[in-house]
């Protein structure tokens, strides 16, 4: 652990195998998710969505609907007066008004999906057959759904007060980056929109108080972000509503911030006096919650004929659907992580995010850290096939060393640690790279019809920035409890606390309550995404913990009739120290303490972010008569700083695997030319489930971060940022022989068979 600890107080469970609490009730069926809540009285809200992608709203006739059996009521726009969502965040100052989220579309539709009317009825039966009684007239008006047509003159504008449907840009630096290369190397290469797909649906149910606020249960990543959006579109104080979660089925970044059902959920149960209650559908989930990923990218990349990288030159344009949102996020974390793992002297990036007739874009597990990973490295394998090198040779001569660190790249990324080069050599170890390469000399040269192709991957992504609040106290009673502003769902950051908190006052994890995801009992906080729970409210923990130690020594020593310094933490207390019969337990010093407790609490800050980093290598065999891609095995080397749990990381990486190669070779949200959604439904979305993917090889590096005291980075994400790229150049690499130099996700039979078999000049899937 980096730094110098304190004196008697240690960290004794970090890095041990300890069972995940939170997984038994969710093995057993015990957990309780937002579906099965029901309240006295409680009402259900069904969402008429526009069918048309973009036109004038020019009437919502709901007279029939109203009178439906079981309908309480029925509303539009001007029934709720809500206020618009702003967009978020932008580069260039506040939020421009015209481009607000309106909870109920009001004088335009911009997408299929977008919600303009809301019934509520007695059951969601009466609900869903009035909504079938609304009358939706729109005018429809012309559709774009590529960003690169938004891009075009002439193209129909989403916002005509705004004029444009460039919503973002950041500009390019000046001069010539390429100047001096030996090789240029060139491509377009599109990251495919996808979609989330939780476990979970977006839900809600909001019940008012006595008090006249409002109590919201939400399906949610960030409960202090929902509470913010809804008092602020009602118009009211914070503090007036309470948001809390129960079980949540997933989240992946798409549930980091309020949606507009959740607000207009929370509208209905202050209009009615009742509780009020959304559950989406799954067809409704495809088109309503935010898609990932979307980005268009032009890349050259120059270097001397030895492989050194002269220049990286890139323009990108991130299509943000219907409404920017939230899509600055991955707009700007693309952008930033463009350099990668390499010493690249010279580097200049137009980035621009257009609005479209689609989906909102939002942040989905790596938030445009696997945008700019897939950008780079399928460039630093263009590269290597130019200049006859071997892709990872290549990547070992560029690659920034230890003692680079701390690292500034030219888009402003500030790296805090890392050993690159020692991740690459692990992985090709434990992948015996060199056996893989003379499989496939061999197969070839036998001409077998099944292609076996290598892929590699190197990659750094940014977590963990900003701040998080955490709180520990210990009662008379003897119950010690840890109180955080993050929101785990699934990623064992209960258990990861327990261990925290309990290593530094020598008690089990398991005695260790937690305490989370209730505006209403925790005092402030972000939320769990982004890779920041483990590092930011794990450090919060270890500093409060580290308090009530320092509180419970001075208690003790009064106790003891010792100085604060002799008195150590002991298994279950305090002792003297090398005077083991002196142990007093943590009741013994809270009942002693002032007020009966023991507590401390405060915010962790680390402004600049830690940089995890690792290598993920891919064999896949290609069948070239059907274009069917077997991914055959998937080896993984992820360093993420100091290891609280390694099942925990273990399992964040499992899962980060899953979907990076799920967009590889599977997922693709597709439209037609009217704005029409192809895939809203998992009979033509293309999910995977465990029988299409391999069984992983992990392996692992630790390079302690000398940003916080423990010395973490986040893992959540790395999985994913590393892992679509590398099955995607495996794939590349087994087609050499056929001349294809690059084919986009996902990697579908189809694409590949058209690839082999269509060699025809200008074919779209080749560049």
């Amino acid at each position: 652990m980096p730094g110098e600890e304190e004196p008697n107080v240690s960290v004794s469970v970090l890095g041990h195998r300890v069972e995940r609490r939170e997984d038994p009730p969710l093995l057993t069926g015990a957990a309780e998710y937002l579906a099965d809540l029901h309240a006295e009285g409680m009402l259900h809200a069904v969402f008429v969505r526009s069918t048309i992608a973009h036109g004038e709203l020019r009437s919502v006739d709901v007279s029939s609907a109203r009178v439906q059996p079981g309908v309480v009521e029925v509303f539009c726009a001007a029934d709720l007066g809500l206020g618009d969502i702003p967009e978020w965040p932008r580069l260039d100052g506040p939020p421009r008004a015209e481009l607000g989220r309106p909870c109920l579309a009001k004088d335009r539709v911009r997408f299929v999906g977008e919600a303009v009317a809301v019934v509520v009825a007695e059951s969601v039966a009466a609900a869903v057959d009035a909504a079938e009684h609304v009358i939706v007239d729109v005018d429809p008006l012309p559709v774009v759904v590529d960003p690169l047509a938004a891009l075009e003159e002439g193209a129909p504008p989403l916002f005509p007060a705004f004029g444009s449907n460039v919503v973002l840009e950041a500009p390019a630096t000046d001069g010539d980056v390429l100047e001096g290369a030996d090789v240029v190397v060139r491509g377009r290469f599109v990251n495919q929109r996808v979609a989330p797909a939780p476990i979970e649906t977006n839900a809600a149910l909001v019940t008012p108080t006595p008090e006249g606020g409002l109590d919201c249960v939400v399906t949610t990543q960030a409960p202090f972000a929902v509470r913010q959006g809804i008092a602020g579109a009602l118009g009211i104080e914070p503090t007036s509503v309470r948001v809390r979660t129960v079980a949540v089925g997933g989240g992946f970044g798409a549930k980091g911030g309020v949606y507009p059902e959740q607000v207009v959920v929370a509208a209905l149960a202050a209009c009615l006096g009742r509780p009020v209650r959304h559950v989406e559908t799954r067809s409704e989930n495809l088109v309503a919650m935010s898609h990932g990923r979307g980005q268009v990218q032009d890349v050259a990349l120059g270097a001397r004929r030895d492989g050194t990288i002269v220049g990286l030159e890139a323009k990108t344009v991130t299509d943000m659907g219907a409404y920017p949102w939230r899509g600055g996020i991955p707009f700007r974390t693309a952008r930033l992580m463009t350099n990668g793992v390499y010493r690249i002297p010279r580097l200049s990036i137009t980035s621009l995010g257009v609005v479209t007739n689609t989906t909102p874009i939002g942040p989905y597990r790596g938030a445009g850290r696997p945008e700019a990973t897939a950008m780079l490295e399928r460039a630093m394998d263009l590269l290597a096939v130019e200049l006859g090198v071997d892709p990872a040779e290549l990547r070992r001569r560029n690659m920034l060393a230890p003692s680079d660190f701390p690292y500034t790249t030219p888009t402003g990324a500030v790296y805090d640690s890392g050993d690159y080069g020692r991740a690459l050599e692990a992985v090709l170890e434990l992948g015996d790279y060199d056996a893989i390469r003379k499989e496939q000399v061999e197969r070839r040269n036998r001409g077998d019809a099944v292609a076996l192709g290598v892929g590699l991957s190197t990659f750094v992504e940014i977590s963990g920035s900003g701040w998080e609040f955490g709180g520990v106290s210990v009662d008379e009673d003897g119950t010690i409890a840890v109180v955080t502003g993050a929101s785990p769902h699934g990623q064992g950051l209960v258990t990861a606390l327990g261990q925290v908190v309990g290593g530094v006052l020598g008690v089990d994890p398991d005695h260790v309550r937690v305490v989370h995801s209730d505006t209403g009992v925790v005092a402030r906080g972000i939320g769990t995404f982004g890779s920041r729970s483990g590092q930011l409210a794990g450090n919060a923990a270890f500093a409060a913990a580290r308090a009530v130690v320092d509180q419970a020594r001075e208690v003790a020593s009064g106790l003891l009739e010792v100085a604060p310094a002799d008195v150590v933490v002991v298994d279950g207390g305090v002792a003297v120290a090398g005077v083991p019969a002196t142990a007093l337990s943590w009741a013994q010093v809270a009942a002693a303490a002032p007020g009966g407790r023991l507590h401390a609490e405060g915010d962790f800050t680390q402004e600049q972010g830690t940089y995890p980093f690792g290598a993920h290598l891919a064999v896949v065999e290609v069948d070239t008569e059907t274009g069917r891609v077997l991914l055959r095995r998937l080896v993984a080397v992820d360093d993420c700083g100091t290891v609280i749990n390694p099942t925990i990381v273990e399992g964040q990486v499992h899962g980060g695997l899953a979907q990076g190669i799920a967009q590889a070779l599977f997922e693709e949200v597709r439209y037609d030319e009217w704005g029409n959604p192809l895939t809203a439904t998992f009979a033509d979305y293309g999910l995977p489930s465990a029988a299409e993917l391999p069984s992983f090889e992990l392996g692992s590096t630790e390079t302690p971060s000398p940003r916080n005291p423990l010395g973490l980075k986040g893992v959540g994400e790395s999985g994913t940022v590393g892992s679509a790229v590398a099955v995607q150049n495996a794939v590349v690499d087994a087609l050499q022989p056929f001349g294809v130099r690059h084919l986009d996700m996902p990697l579908s039979a189809e694409r590949v068979w058209r690839a082999v078999h269509d060699r025809a000049p200008g074919s779209p899937d080749r560049l």
